[in-house]
């Protein structure tokens, strides 16, 4: 389980999360919100990239503020952007790097290298120089970058945004396969109709934590 417990965060003194208190149980929870309504902001606070000014945040009862190293081997989060996720040449390469900072043997880096490719059919560009691929299959490659690290939970930071239609039901159909817990930070209404559980912040609050068919419509007239 993650827990919020009376969540503020403050960014250059502005507050952006005001008095978060939540508990994230559910394999399939979608974040919507307008921009600047603290979306981002929660994604890197759930993975202990940002830490609460005010409150804590525990991952399965690890604090994110005091034990975080502990925390974003558990929570994986992928960028909206893949660009700013993947920094090694190649694919093969891209996903080993975490791995073989943990210092897993080379021969068991290998194995799962190809495991996650294979599995997100992506294996024929085990070699290819990222520069060379789609943008839907960079999106691929950075999530695959994060699952090869096995996390409990993944956060997935706008995955949709960049993409087309094609690729954009490529990424939900991933999504939906997922044998981690994931946390969606999105527009993208309609695929948070595959979520479990909706929460709209408005100003870093939750104006509304329901199921899909009632928090997209509160969401959508909210924004008319």
């Amino acid at each position: 389980m993650i827990r919020f417990d009376n969540v503020h965060y403050h960014y250059r003194n502005r507050p952006v999360i005001n008095g978060l208190s939540l508990e994230l149980t559910e394999r399939r929870i979608g974040i919507v919100g307008s921009n600047g309504s603290g979306k981002s902001t929660l994604s890197r606070l759930l993975n202990g990239l940002l830490s609460p000014t005010e409150g804590c945040i525990t991952v399965d009862e690890l604090d994110t503020r005091t034990q975080a190293r502990q925390v974003r081997r558990r929570v994986g989060l992928v960028f909206q952007n893949p660009d700013s996720q993947i920094v090694l040449p190649t694919v093969a390469e891209d996903l080993a790097f975490g791995l073989r900072h943990q210092k897993v043997p080379k021969a068991r880096i290998d194995e799962l290298i190809d495991e996650v490719l294979t599995r997100h059919d992506l294996h024929a560009f085990r070699d290819t120089p990222i520069h060379h691929l789609s943008g839907g299959q960079k999106q691929l490659v950075a999530l695959s970058g994060v699952l090869v690290m096995s996390p409990q939970w993944l956060v997935l930071d706008e995955p949709t945004t960049l993409l087309d239609l094609r690729n954009r039901r490529r990424i939900t159909e991933v999504i939906d396969q997922l044998e981690q817990r994931a946390i969606v930070v999105s527009h993208d209404l309609e695929l948070m109709q595959h979520m479990e559980r909706v929460i709209v912040l408005d100003q870093g609050k939750v104006a509304i934590d329901a199921p899909p068919n009632i928090a997209l419509p509160f969401y959508t007239e909210q924004m008319t």
